[in-house]
């Protein structure tokens, strides 16, 4: 994936291996399969199990980042392992385990009240968020005649 912003960003240096977030929720009808176009079965779905892993991982740096920069997911290997009924609380984890550049590489996972339900790892690059709307806006505007 091409970078939006060359910059060093010298801030990243506040962020660290083991430095870690949480996030989590009490599974309702609207975040199961059906709801979220993910399959049949009134259980947690995978796409809100995965928000909850970047919710968890923008809590563990969002804080240390410069004014004007936020982080933005870039690449997620994951497995759900098992199922969640509603009614019952999910819990996500990150964990740094590197920092190579703008480049951020958490270790995730999650679970019910029972059990381990997934697990993986996420990538979050963090970028200018001026220059990063701006590459946008050029997109945009690059594609209409």
């Amino acid at each position: 994936m091409r970078a939006c912003d060359s910059s060093p960003y010298h801030a990243a240096m506040e962020i660290r291996p083991g430095l870690s977030g949480t996030a989590e929720l009490v599974v309702g009808e609207q975040h199961t399969a059906p709801r979220v176009g993910s399959g049949r079965v009134h259980v947690l779905a995978t796409p809100v199990m995965i928000n909850l892993f970047e919710a968890a991982a923008l809590a563990a740096i969002e804080h240390l980042l410069p004014p004007g920069s936020q982080s933005l997911g870039t690449r997620l290997d994951i497995q759900h392992v098992a199922a969640t009924p509603v009614g019952m609380k999910v819990q996500a984890f990150a964990v740094v385990r590197e920092v190579d550049g703008r480049s951020v590489r958490f270790h995730v996972e999650a679970r019910d009240e029972k059990e381990l339900i997934g697990d993986g790892t996420h990538e979050r690059v963090v970028v200018n968020v001026a220059k990063f709307d701006a590459r946008v806006q050029r997109k945009l505007g690059s594609g209409r005649a």
